[in-house]
């Protein structure tokens, strides 16, 4: 058995060492949250945080999260809803099916701990998350209104 340091707490998993991250969250631990989209780290929609940082779980072998990192995923984002781009996300109404939203959520919170109040600029380089249904300037503007506070 090996473990992984999710959301706060230590949860065990018997993955071969090269199964991706995202299925180990997904089938082992019962985080659904976190979505599988292309498998080719292209679209975003398995984006989690390994110690604050993005990184897309289609494709991280979970052998390679370290025994001090941090996995944060949706779940773990904000245990009652109340982040501020959760809130924002809500209130414009941003998805549409929802499906990459978890993804654009955890990229999208990432950008913000870098960046408290990031330019429209730096918005659109930092999401490179791919939505089917064509909410990009919802999810910039919830970025932008989620800045302000």
């Amino acid at each position: 058995m090996a473990t992984l340091n999710v959301n706060g707490t230590v949860r065990t998993h018997d993955a071969e060492p090269d199964t991706p991250l995202l299925w180990v969250l997904r089938e082992q631990l019962g985080l659904t949250g976190t979505k599988y989209g292309c498998g080719i780290a292209q679209c975003g929609a398995c984006t989690v945080h390994i110690d604050g940082e993005p990184v897309r779980s289609c494709v991280r072998p979970v052998s390679t999260v370290g025994a001090g990192e941090k996995v944060t995923t949706i779940e773990g984002l904000s245990p009652d809803g109340q982040h501020p781009l959760q809130k924002a996300w809500v209130k414009l109404d941003v998805p549409q099916c929802g499906f990459c939203q978890s993804g654009m959520l955890m990229t999208a919170a990432a950008l913000m701990k870098r960046s408290p109040n990031p330019s429209a600029q730096q918005v659109r380089e930092a999401m490179t998350n791919i939505c089917r249904c064509g909410t990009y300037n919802r999810v910039q503007a919830a970025i932008q209104l989620a800045a302000k506070g």
